[in-house]
């Protein structure tokens, strides 16, 4: 495999269709498919009011804002996020993000290849 750099904005954006997803679209940058052995990068867009569904899963997340503010549901509250915050998902841990601000929110996502 040869190395990729390529503008997010060629790469597709598709809706995240999952039960307790609201105006959340994903871009999946970096993956498998591109030779990547060991993490996959996602850029997620929610629009303003949406939110991933809570959920836990058996691998650790790690995620930038890049634009945007909002939460990030953990241990029963919300966690303010904007612009600049990193996040550290553990395996296991439940947890949701959520669009509190008027503008969309974009965040980098990076999940174990393994991860579905």
């Amino acid at each position: 495999m040869a190395m990729k750099a390529e503008k997010s904005a060629k790469i597709a954006k598709k809706p995240v269709n999952v039960e307790g997803a609201e105006g959340v679209a994903i871009r999946v940058l970096i993956s498998k498919e591109d030779g990547a052995p060991t993490f996959a990068m996602r850029l997620f867009e929610l629009e303003p009011g949406g939110a991933t569904p809570l959920h836990a899963h058996p691998w650790e997340h790690e995620v930038f804002v890049l634009a945007g503010s909002g939460a990030v549901w953990r241990e029963g509250a919300d966690v303010p996020v904007e612009e600049g915050t990193a996040v550290f998902v553990p395996a296991e841990e439940k947890h949701c993000f959520k669009n509190t601000g008027t503008r969309t929110m974009r965040f980098l996502c990076m999940v174990p290849v393994t991860a579905r």
